[in-house]
């Protein structure tokens, strides 16, 4: 039988993690062999709560600080492939759950040729959650990069018509909402590096995997569902402020992985004038904004990845 072990990090949204653990109970053993529960330091009652649940499949991790979605990812990966060894590892954040029926969907086929295998992630409305859509490096693939060229994000990520399609699509990156993790795949590409604490870790995990042969694909016939609202970047302010600091820092970190040594210092051109232009959407934070941008553009170029948290909310304090 094929075990396989989720991994959902949490911190302070007991309301959505208890929707999360529900469903995953939900299904039998024969689909869900283990739930590990990554507690990243929660205040809210989460532990309580955890531990009044009886369903012997559910483990808790308790984190002593809060190590972001890195951290937990990390810890939670080391843990079970330190003692459980699971077959596979499905990966989500407290608000992403899958569908019913996605578990069986995915023992209901051989998975043995992919290495990695990524859910078709919707809003609960059901649109497609654009946060969590796969995509294909366009910097190895030249087709995706002359598409790129003209239509930006979308000449690279994947197309509506592969969410209604009859099967799976190749892809070279994807997020960890829905996420499935062969054995092999963790043995190829380690763990994520918790040092991103959020934002990029995934890009970054699931690129490395492909770079060094891991095979992924995405099924939409393996349905999630993401309760999170929709984020524009270069059209909202992103808060609290010390956030900029990660999305900005490992987005450099990304795009180098992603576009090699010839196409890095171009990518730069278009992006970080973009993200000075930025500074307008944050009104009287524009300066503190400043701050920590320069920061992180300053740590991203030179591929450090050492700042604690404690260190990047004292820069965006002031």
């Amino acid at each position: 039988m094929t075990r396989l072990a989720a991994i959902v990090v949490t911190y302070n949204r007991l309301d959505q993690l208890t929707r999360t653990v529900e469903r995953l109970l939900a299904a039998p053993e024969a689909h869900l062999a283990r739930l590990l529960v990554v507690d990243n330091a929660s205040t809210d009652g989460t532990a309580a709560w955890l531990a009044a649940q009886a369903d012997p499949r559910l483990e808790v991790l308790r984190l002593e600080v809060n190590g972001g979605g890195a951290g937990g990812f990390e810890a939670g990966m080391r843990h079970l492939r330190d003692g459980m060894d699971p077959d596979w590892y499905l990966l989500m954040d407290d608000d992403g759950r899958p569908a019913p029926g996605a578990l069986a969907a995915f023992h209901g086929n051989d998975r043995s040729s992919r290495e990695g295998w990524a859910a078709a992630v919707t809003y609960p409305s059901g649109a497609i959650c654009e946060m969590n859509r796969p995509w294909v490096n366009p910097f190895w693939h030249g087709r995706a990069f002359l598409t790129a060229l003209t239509k930006g994000r979308a000449g690279y990520h994947l197309s509506d018509a592969a969410y209604e399609a009859d099967t799976p699509t190749p892809i070279d990156g994807t997020s960890f909402v829905g996420l499935f993790l062969s054995r092999d795949a963790v043995e190829k590409a380690g763990l994520p590096d918790p040092r991103l604490f959020l934002y990029g870790d995934d890009v970054l995990y699931t690129l490395s995997l492909t770079a060094l042969g891991g095979r992924i694909a995405f099924d939409p016939a393996l349905r999630f569902e993401h309760d999170t609202l929709p984020f524009s970047p270069g059209t909202e302010p992103l808060r609290p402020l010390w956030k900029v600091y990660y999305y900005q820092r490992n987005l450099l970190l990304a795009y180098r992985k992603a576009a090699g040594p010839l196409f890095f210092r171009p990518l730069l051109l278009m992006v970080l004038p973009r993200w000075r232009r930025a500074a307008a959407l944050y009104g009287a934070d524009a300066e503190a904004y400043a701050r920590v941008s320069a920061r992180a553009v300053r740590d991203g170029l030179a591929r450090r990845r050492d700042l604690t948290h404690a260190e990047v909310m004292a820069l965006a304090e002031g």
